[in-house]
This record gives C-alpha cells, structure tokens and sequence, in this order.
C-alpha cells in the first residue's frame, strides 16, 4: 500500500486542475491517489470548505481550502487558471461524489481547458455507479437524469416520457419532496419495479425495493426512510410482446432506418415505441432484403 501511495505522490504534476471524487459516506471509500494529490494540491476547491475541512482532518491534511460554489465558479476559475499559470497545483473536491456531476466544476473545467491547461480525473465514489451496481439491472444501457423537477406539473410531463423507457432510470430525489415525486410516479406506473437507495455507504444504509405503491407503504410505515440523501432507481418498463410489428413501430422504424444507420434506428425506434430492439433492427433488415 505505502508504494502505491509514495507512487501516486510522484504523479502529481504542477499547472494541473485534478478533479478528485471524494467518499459520499463512509470515509474509508477514498483512494490512494486522492489522498496523495489532496496531500500535495497548493489549493484545494470545495463546494463547503467546513464539509471538506472534516475529510482532510480526517487523514492528517492540511491544505489551503478555496469556495468554488455554483454561483462564484466562473470568477473563481480566473483565480485557479492563474494559479495554474504559476505552477500551482489544483484539486477540486465537492461535498460528496465526483465533482462536476449535479455538483459544481463543470463550468471551471471548461475553463480551465480552454485555457490550456491539462484537467485530470481522480476517480472514485459515484452515487449513481454504486446504486445502479446494486441495482440488479440486466441491461448494459441506463439513463441518468441527476435532480428531479421541484414543481409536479414538470415531474409528471418528465414521467410522461419515462412510460415506455427500455432502460433503467436513475434520478436524485431530497427528502422534502419524496412523498409528493412517488405520488406522481404511482399516478403513472403505480406497478413499474422502483429501487429507493437512502444513505448509501453511510450508518443507515437502506435499498427498498417494489412497485411504486410498496415503496409508499415503506416510508408511509417508517417516517426515517424519508430522510438522507435518495437515488431512485425506475426499471425499464416490461416489453410487450407481439408476433408482428405493432404498425405504428413499423412506420417509425422505416421513418428512421431511412435517415440513419439500423442499428442506431433500432435504438431511437425502441425509445419511442417501447418495442424490443432486436425486433425492430430485424423488421427493418427484412425490409432492406425484401
């Protein structure tokens, strides 16, 4: 271990942005490498500096800690390209997770980048990757939609669309707002399989899993599964099975097979009709032979 980490110390490089993802609950999910370029950063950006005080506290770092909010970033990427230009070493860390991600960064990469500068990822705890991992999702492909709508009139015309969808659905969701999102979501597709994952890799770590009504009569039960920090998880919803193309999917398929390559026209066919991939990329490829 003591290699690995005298290794990575000799990585770090000077005029370097390193966007470092940090643990998202229990602080033993931090990497070597992070730990060795926090250790060795001139500055260290954090969305809160007294949230990332606690984790550099926590392993004997001692670093010059910088505000980079949402609403001071792109004046704050000026001072960090300039510290750049003088040889400084940067990381930028957010409270929880990988920075960048429905987190401050992306704008100060951006800049960084066009300014020239190289901008390299310290990879490590994901919210998103860690529930989905635990998910049990069969399928390779998935969706991310990061926050939720705060008003339920966008959250229902967001659902709307998520009806049919062939692949998972990951979204954030705040605890003040759970009860009123699964009272939209049951309004919709009250028995579509739903994954509520609360507090992971933290002391009350909870996966509750079911139909949508299930994952209501969970929390209505106990009051605390209402609380932390939520992903949700929504399965794809079930195909339907038919010994012919439904007309409409042909008619979408032929639409889009016409402009674009088959399988690229499957994909986009089976998110808009809800039909199976294969079926569709096989229907369009008998229709080129017919």
């Amino acid at each position: 271990m003591l290699k690995h980490h005298q290794k990575a110390q000799q990585s770090v490089r000077a005029g370097t942005l390193y966007i470092v993802a940090t643990p998202i609950g229990n602080l033993a999910d931090i990497t070597l490498r992070a730990l060795a370029v926090l250790a060795a950063a001139d500055w260290v950006c954090a969305e809160d500096t007294r949230v990332s005080a606690q984790l550099l506290s926590a392993y004997g770092i001692q670093a010059k800690l910088v505000s980079l909010r949402e609403h001071n970033e792109r004046q704050m990427a000026d001072k960090v390209i300039a510290a750049l230009a003088e040889g400084k070493t940067v990381a930028q860390i957010s409270d929880a997770g990988t920075p960048a991600v429905c987190d401050p960064g992306a704008k100060l990469v951006s800049q960084v980048r066009e300014a020239g500068f190289p901008v390299v990822p310290v990879p490590g705890a994901s919210a998103v990757m860690a529930v989905l991992s635990a998910a049990g999702v069969e399928a390779p492909d998935f969706y991310f939609h990061g926050f939720l709508p705060p008003k339920s009139a966008a959250r229902r015309k967001l659902f709307e669309s998520w009806q049919r969808q062939t692949c998972a659905v990951l979204a954030f969701e705040t605890p003040h707002r759970i009860a009123d999102t699964l009272a939209d979501m049951a309004a919709l597709f009250p028995q579509r399989r739903l994954l509520l994952a609360r507090e992971v890799s933290k002391t009350f770590e909870t996966f509750l899993s079911g139909s949508v009504a299930d994952i209501q009569a969970a929390l209505t039960a106990d009051s605390n599964q209402s609380r932390g920090e939520m992903v949700l998880v929504l399965y794809p919803a079930a195909v339907e099975k038919h010994d012919t193309l439904p007309e409409e999917a042909a008619r979408v398929m032929g639409i889009l097979a016409a402009a674009l390559p088959t399988k690229q026209a499957a994909e986009l066919a089976a998110q808009i009709s809800g039909e199976s991939k294969k079926a569709l990329y096989d229907y369009a490829l008998s229709q080129k032979r017919g």
